[in-house]
């Protein structure tokens, strides 16, 4: 996350600010994993104005000095707190008295003369801060209703980077997605970066990957509507119907909201309910046991109640409307075929048909505000002369709900069904094999279910996915490295740690095997061939075209390097990272960041896509700490917070061994 730093410059009533800057605040946010800056960074552009208000309404956290009276402080921090509800911390040393509006406000000491004993301090303080959801401006406080300014109407998107997930999109990669995603650490636009990309994992239905990008969205913001309600769908789609209930009622709490979208999130949250219906008989093989089972489940009704509520937030939404229908139908019928199940839900048997009879009159009322919710939509479509084949299957369900005549059932599925997608009559069949399965009308399931053929789609066995060898390593050394770190007269103990660690692997693997790798001198290469003489596939990962990258990381070390990355090339395939080894223009800003830092995490992404999280990570690898993102360092701590295990092969002892 972003932080703005609003601070006097120099030193002012023996206080150097400069020096806290350097000693407390930097090193704290450095702890919590912060960038940022003040507004000294951008004098020499010219539009210092512009670029302060910009900074005060973006940046995820505001930390202000308020140790002196300072009109520029002062100001800037007034500014914050008009824009932003949240997340502005502010810090004090013995100076002046604070002034009477901030009397009330809460922030943390520090000794002027040793700032860095408050490095520990300030970075506890910061990350409750962003923890928080706790309003901490006193305007908000104040008026509750003022719905503070949305940073992301204020950023730009780099089109560039548009365009780099709409590519990765089309090329259906996860892997390239969860690339970029990495890589928006440190910018002010990440969260709308995150969203461009939480969308495109949601339409490739990458639902590990969305929920991991749409969580980080939610974490500028716990109540964020368009997070919650994604997530809402994501948790569902991964089976996990609590976490999708918790969204869904993240989402209703949002003032944003919508009635229609309210209505849509109420089914959504009906859906979730309706599937641990399913789930309490379908397992059943009697036919009266699933039918008391399916009864009996207080899911059922809890369904029913919430796409009516979702009819009720909005009348247009005749899929709310249609469904509620379709489980109170549901309900009736099950009464009818059970009667003593039924009737065991009363203190008095009498009341059972009473209730039924009232349930089946709300039903009929139902039907009829549904089909002209329906109606309004076809006559929209009519007009616009567009077509919806969901309106069209929604109409034939209606039919099916509402009618008795088996004869207009079926044709209304035909007509319906006409020209419609794989999905569309999957979806139609399986409800209809529901109400089959439950054993209940069943003349108008037999009727339909004639002009509803099975879609063709066939489920194919997930394969599972296989545990992935990814390697990185250390290059050959050049003639006269000042330092070495695999000298090229150790290439014999290299292979045989390399082979040792495969190995080892591959006698414990319970499943197939991949190993990934680039293409350089070194280990690179030694990686590959030990995986083949071992009988190991290998995938060839190359952060250039194939020339390109010869000359940059394979030719400098001999004809004989050059010739079995050539044999290499022959036998597998490389996959390409880039056309040149410059980075895209949204990046270039990113500090100590290049092609090769880039190669590295793209590798990483792809190998953690493909093993599913199953991976090893080989480092052949001094141990040095590179900063920066893609560095060795910083891919060992990533596959580590993924579960993956980690194999350091210690060039050190190569230097030690006589």
């Amino acid at each position: 996350m972003n932080v703005f730093i609003v601070r006097p410059f120099g030193t002012k009533n023996n206080i150097n600010f400069d020096r806290v800057e350097t000693e407390l605040i930097r090193p704290a946010m450095r702890a919590v994993g912060l960038t940022g800056g003040t507004t000294g960074e951008f004098v020499q552009q010219g539009n210092i104005r512009t670029d302060m208000f910009e900074l005060l309404l973006i940046a995820d956290l505001v930390i202000a000095d308020v140790s002196i009276h300072n009109a520029n402080v002062f100001y800037e921090l007034g500014l914050r707190h008009a824009l932003r509800d949240k997340r502005t911390f502010l810090l004090k040393s013995a100076g002046d008295d604070v002034p009477f509006d901030l009397k009330t406000d809460r922030y943390l000491p520090y000794d002027a003369n040793d700032p860095a004993a408050s490095v520990g301090a300030l970075a506890r303080a910061l990350e409750a801060t962003l923890d928080s959801q706790q309003q901490d401006s006193p305007v908000y406080q104040l008026l509750p209703d003022l719905e503070p300014a949305d940073p992301d109407k204020f950023l730009i998107v780099p089109l560039d980077f548009r365009e780099e997930v709409e590519q990765a999109e089309a090329r259906k990669s996860p892997a390239d997605l969860a690339l970029l995603t990495c890589e928006l650490e440190g910018f002010a636009w990440r969260a709308a970066g995150l969203r461009l990309i939480g969308m495109a994992q949601f339409r490739l239905k990458d639902w590990h990957g969305a929920k991991t990008t749409w969580k980080a969205v939610r974490e500028y913001d716990d109540m964020d509507l368009e997070a919650n309600t994604q997530l809402a769908t994501v948790y569902q789609k991964l089976g996990d119907m609590v976490s999708s209930d918790q969204a869904v009622e993240r989402a209703l709490q949002s003032r944003a909201i919508t009635n229609e979208a309210r209505a849509e999130i109420l089914a959504l949250k009906a859906r979730n309910a309706k599937t641990l219906w399913t789930r309490d008989w379908e397992h059943l093989q009697d036919l009266e046991a699933r039918q008391a089972s399916a009864l009996m489940s207080p899911h059922l009704e809890r369904s029913y109640h919430l796409y009516c509520q979702g009819f009720s937030e909005d009348r247009n939404h005749f899929y709310s409307g249609l469904n509620a229908l379709a489980m109170l139908t549901i309900l009736t019928e099950l009464a009818q075929v059970q009667p003593t199940v039924w009737e065991d839900n009363f203190d008095a048997p009498e009341d059972a048909p009473l209730t039924l009879q009232k349930l089946k009159r709300l039903a009929a009322d139902l039907a009829a505000g549904v089909k002209l919710a329906i109606a309004s939509k076809r006559a929209i479509l009519a007009r616009t002369q567009q077509t919806d084949t969901w309106a069209e299957i929604s109409a034939a369900d209606l039919s099916f709900l509402a009618s008795t005549r088996t004869s207009r059932i079926g044709q209304a599925y035909k007509s319906a069904l006409a020209g419609a997608d794989a999905q569309a009559r999957e979806s139609a069949r399986n409800q209809l094999v529901l109400y089959q399965q439950l054993g209940i009308l069943t003349d108008n399931t037999q009727a339909a279910l004639q002009h509803v053929a099975p879609s063709g789609i066939e489920k194919v066995p997930e394969q599972a996915a296989p545990r992935v060898i990814l390697f990185t390593g250390h290059r050959i050394d050049a003639e006269g490295r000042e330092k070495p770190r695999f000298p090229r007269s150790k290439e014999t103990q290299a292979r045989a740690l390399i082979h040792e660690a495969v190995e080892a692997e591959r006698k414990t693997a319970t499943g197939p095997l991949l190993g990934i790798a680039g293409g350089a001198s070194g280990g690179d290469i030694l990686f590959h061939e030990v995986c083949q003489e071992l009988g190991i596939p290998t995938l060839l990962y190359l952060a250039l075209p194939q020339d390109a990258y010869r000359a940059a990381s394979v030719a400098d070390s001999g004809a004989q390097w050059v010739e079995r990355f050539q044999r290499l090339c022959e036998v597998n395939t490389p996959i390409i990272l880039a056309d040149a080894d410059e980075l895209p223009r949204w990046l270039r800003a990113k500090n100590e960041y290049t092609i090769w830092q880039r190669s590295n995490l793209w590798m990483l992404q792809h190998a953690l896509t493909k093993s599913n999280d199953n991976l090893t990570l080989i480092a052949l690898w001094n141990g040095d700490v590179e900063d920066g993102p893609g560095g060795t360092e910083d891919m060992v701590n990533r596959a580590k917070e993924r579960g993956s295990a980690f194999i350091h092969l210690d060039t050190r002892t190569l230097l030690t061994d006589a």
